[in-house]
């Protein structure tokens, strides 16, 4: 599937550079991007998202000693 995305001056730039020096296309670099870095974001964002909705649902939170020993962790 295409994907069409504007960079920077910058990072298009340094992007010819990589691709130029390595005789690789720029697209390996972008997949690579993709393949190194996605599942993190991935993981911040939508942790975050979770929290806000965790915040505005209004649920009570506990401490840690608390749910250690509502699930029986120091008996």
């Amino acid at each position: 599937m295409a994907l069409s995305v504007r960079l920077r001056d910058d990072y298009m730039k340094r992007l010819d550079y990589l691709a130029k020096k390595t005789n690789r296309p720029k697209t390996f670099y972008v997949k690579e991007l993709f393949n190194r870095h996605f599942d993190e974001l991935e993981d911040i964002y939508l942790a975050e998202t979770a929290l806000e909705e965790f915040k505005k649902s209004g649920e009570k939170t506990i401490s840690l000693d608390e749910m250690r020993t509502e699930i029986g962790l120091d008996d």
